[in-house]
């Protein structure tokens, strides 16, 4: 059995970005950062950010991408269920190839309001 499970709770990094692809289907996609917080041996407290690359599918179940484009702005909060993606290409400018690692999200909650 394989799993591939990803849950990510934290802040948008800037405003969704919705799409149609060829077909039609709508997609948005966004950034979110989520924070970590712990002491270090000397007690000291750190810090660190990491960014998600999130992406999201309108279907003829779920209308995801469009909620997500229409709710969400840079600073919201919202919790992510979904999969790990890495898609790869070949970058026609710089030469070689590229990868990019998000989140196909399947279901979204969205945090409180500030």
């Amino acid at each position: 059995m394989y799993i591939n499970k990803a849950m990510v709770y934290g802040n948008l990094t800037r405003d969704p970005e919705m799409k149609a692809l060829p077909s039609g289907q709508q997609v948005t996609s966004f950034s979110l950062a989520t924070n970590r917080v712990w002491k270090d041996k000397a007690g000291a407290k750190q810090e660190s950010v990491d960014y998600h690359n999130i992406v999201m599918f309108d279907s003829n179940f779920s209308k995801l991408a469009s909620l997500a484009a229409q709710y969400l702005r840079k600073g919201s909060s919202v919790f992510i269920e979904g999969r790990m993606q890495t898609r790869s290409w070949d970058d026609a400018a710089g030469g070689g190839k590229k990868y990019r690692t998000e989140i196909v999200a399947d279901t979204m909650q969205f945090g409180p309001k500030a």
